[in-house]
């Protein structure tokens, strides 16, 4: 599992310009990828992880401030742009395995105590944010889960 975590002031995503996921105070921006060997394993490491990191202001995590979290899955994270110009997404899982890790990393989130807003699977989405810092994190699920 792969995640790309932005410390941000604000975000929403619109899907058809209906607003379907928004923060409207300080949090974190989660884009979320699957890929093939993904499972309940990291799903529990990576909810934790986003939960636990100390990337808000002062050093503290969201879960010491009780800051929102957004979370949109991303497929295009395993995106593999090495050869040629035309990125390949075979690393990337597909739907109907990524939709319900992706569920499971939010419901997980939640209980865990976040506040979580999320984008709409499979969607084409329009995202909004104000990065704050700027802050950026790439989180992926370490090999040792993967075996």
């Amino acid at each position: 599992m792969r995640a790309v975590i932005q410390r941000v002031l604000s975000a929403s995503v619109r899907v058809d310009g209906e607003v379907v996921g928004e923060l409207d105070r300080p949090g974190l921006l989660v884009y979320l990828g699957v890929t093939h060997d993904d499972a309940a394993t990291e799903v529990a490491w990576t909810a934790r992880k986003i939960w636990d990191l100390r990337l808000l202001r002062d050093e503290q995590s969201a879960s010491d401030v009780r800051a929102p979290v957004l979370v949109v899955s991303q497929f295009t994270l395993y995106g593999d742009a090495r050869k040629g110009r035309r990125p390949t997404w075979q690393a990337a899982a597909p739907g109907p395995v990524s939709e319900p890790l992706y569920d499971a990393v939010c419901t997980e989130l939640e209980r865990l105590g976040a506040h979580v807003e999320r984008g709409r699977f499979g969607a084409d989405m329009r995202v909004e944010s104000v990065n704050d810092g700027p802050i950026t994190l790439v989180l992926d699920t370490p090999p040792s889960l993967v075996e």
